[in-house]
């Protein structure tokens, strides 16, 4: 039979390594790439203008 003191110990520190694993894959695989952050950049931009735009004709 498992001694539960054993396994506490043995969770407490896969736990931390498991979480730090998975927090690290997140980070990695949420990167954008250069070129759909600068299309987000101009589609921002874009939008301002037209704001603008709208705002100065009123």
């Amino acid at each position: 039979m498992i001694d539960l003191s054993s396994l506490w110990g043995l969770l407490t520190v896969i736990g931390p390594l498991l979480l730090l694993g998975v927090l690290a894959w997140a980070v990695l695989h949420n990167r954008r790439s250069r070129g759909a952050r600068d299309a987000t950049e101009r589609a921002t931009a874009k939008n301002y203008d037209e704001q603008d735009r709208i705002d100065r004709n009123r």
